[in-house]
């Protein structure tokens, strides 16, 4: 079998595999492994200085957990529309803002974490809630945001370039 294209195989040139979301030494990695080290910084601050401001109270609801992913979602999906799609933005912005800023403000653990306290205290409808209204929020926010960033920057015909 050989290894032609199709569209999931980008193939590579003489000079170098084709650019993707991941590289690999030699190709820029200490610029891409510091834009997602810095990324990740300001995106887990971000997250943090949330949670200080808006902590969960003993027993409640975890609000600020969910509030940030669900706005990292429709973050990311701007981010996929504008730099995967349109092919907007520096070589870094993907892994500076995707990976690092998006990656560290949001947090599976956090929320996983938040469920499980919720079943342990005995708040069976809370930790479901939790669980399927981040999962709901999350998939909504992502699509919401990917669907109006499409519409926003789609080309118009007739629309100066």
């Amino acid at each position: 079998m050989s290894g032609g294209r199709g569209p999931g195989n980008r193939a590579g040139t003489a000079a170098g595999p084709a650019p993707g979301p991941h590289t690999s030494a030699g190709d820029g990695a200490p610029a891409v492994l510091a834009a997602v080290a810095a990324g990740g910084a300001l995106g887990a601050t971000a997250r943090h200085g949330i949670a200080l401001a808006w902590p969960t109270p003993p027993g409640g609801f975890p609000w600020a957990v969910l509030a940030v992913n669900t706005a990292g979602c429709a973050l990311i999906g701007v981010l996929l529309v504008l730099v995967g799609e349109r092919g907007r933005g520096h070589r870094l912005a993907r892994p500076f803002l995707g990976t690092g800023a998006l990656g560290g403000f949001t947090t599976y653990s956090a929320h996983a974490l938040d469920t499980v306290r919720l079943l342990e205290r005995g708040q069976v409808p809370a930790a479901l809630a939790c669980l399927a209204g981040t999962f709901a929020a999350a998939l909504g926010a992502v699509w919401a945001a990917t669907a109006a960033t499409r519409a926003l920057t789609a080309e118009r015909p007739g629309a100066p370039r």
